[in-house]
């Protein structure tokens, strides 16, 4: 059985959406980053990054969140949460999900985490107050040009859709208005009101991470 390592309200919700969007067994086993739980030594054992999401599979574990999700939607072909005879369209779903990994999550830490790029107070000042500019134009883009509507990549619901629901949780605390957005605001909606992501925020506590 799949065994998901999460934290309320990361970006581990996203494999959590799509793991419970696939009806796929599944257990999940909180990492509780209160108590820097990532950092033990059992969980370093499992995941060495130090981070959520890990997913336990009979032949090991998978992290990074785009890598779960192509996971999930591969090999639970039922669910249709991915373009899987359409190789154009799979990669189309793969370059959404690493936009938002490789940059849209990266400008976000630049609020809490900027110790990971600096140590110095000004600096790490600096990049707090960056973040609204640069979230805010991640969001730009997504709304322009990438989120199709009313789901990510049109019509069809994927992995994609749980997420950019996540990350989209968390831009208020950037300083980030997401009513500013029209089809992401949507989306946000759409999401809210699909059994699944109700599931999920039932478990998690209905917590906002990040």
């Amino acid at each position: 059985m799949l065994k998901l390592f999460y934290a309320p309200g990361a970006c581990s919700r996203a494999s959590h959406i799509a793991l419970e969007e696939a009806g796929a067994a599944y257990e999940r086993h909180l990492v509780d980053f209160s108590k820097t739980e990532q950092r033990s030594p059992d969980y370093l054992k499992l995941n060495p990054k130090g981070r959520v999401p890990a997913l336990a599979t009979d032949r090991g574990i998978l992290t990074e969140t785009p890598a779960i999700l192509a996971f999930i939607a591969q090999t639970h072909p039922k669910a249709k949460l991915a373009p899987l005879d359409d190789a154009f369209a799979f990669a189309r779903v793969q370059a959404f999900n690493s936009y938002l990994c490789a940059t849209v999550h990266v400008a976000h830490a630049h609020r809490m985490r900027g110790n990971r790029w600096a140590d110095d107070p000004a600096a790490l000042e600096a990049m707090k107050k960056k973040v609204p500019e640069t979230v805010g134009a991640c969001f730009d883009l997504i709304e322009r040009d990438m989120l199709a509507g009313p789901w990510v990549m049109g019509a069809d619901y994927t992995v994609a859709d749980s997420y950019l629901f996540t990350i989209a949780q968390w831009i208020g605390h950037d300083g980030v208005d997401i009513k500013k957005f029209a089809k992401v605001w949507d989306h946000h909606q759409r999401m809210l009101a699909r059994p699944a992501v109700q599931r999920v925020l039932a478990a998690e506590g209905d917590w906002i991470g990040g």
